[in-house]
């Protein structure tokens, strides 16, 4: 007979995630956590969010927590990070590409020229 172990993560009394192992768990709740700081943040500030916009808002905020500090410049980015994000940034609306990379660094477009 074989044994698992199995990490269940919890939110208002309904499972929202297993894993197999505690540490993906616990940055599983971590990340949710963020979220639900978020969320409660976005709901007290003056811009008016819908419920479901606020919900997916605040877990992507929380998924790319790196790249928001970032972007926040509490963290400085590394080479790698930076080149990623540069090649992989687009414009959500048409898919415009938000940065431009010369010689393994990225460069910010202007909000004006991505539009």
């Amino acid at each position: 007979m074989a044994v698992e172990s199995r990490f269940v993560v919890m939110r208002n009394g309904v499972e929202a995630k297993t894993f197999m192992d505690k540490k993906s768990a616990d940055e599983y709740d971590r990340m949710l956590d963020m979220a639900d700081n978020l969320s409660q943040m976005f709901t007290q500030s003056s811009v008016v969010l819908s419920d479901s916009v606020n919900e997916e808002l605040s877990i992507f905020l929380a998924e790319h927590r790196e790249e928001v500090l970032v972007a926040l410049l509490a963290k400085k980015p590394t080479k790698i990070t930076m080149t990623e994000t540069a090649e992989k940034s687009t414009d959500i609306t048409e898919g415009k590409s938000v940065a431009k990379v010369k010689n393994n660094k990225a460069t910010p477009t202007k909000l004006s020229e991505a539009s």
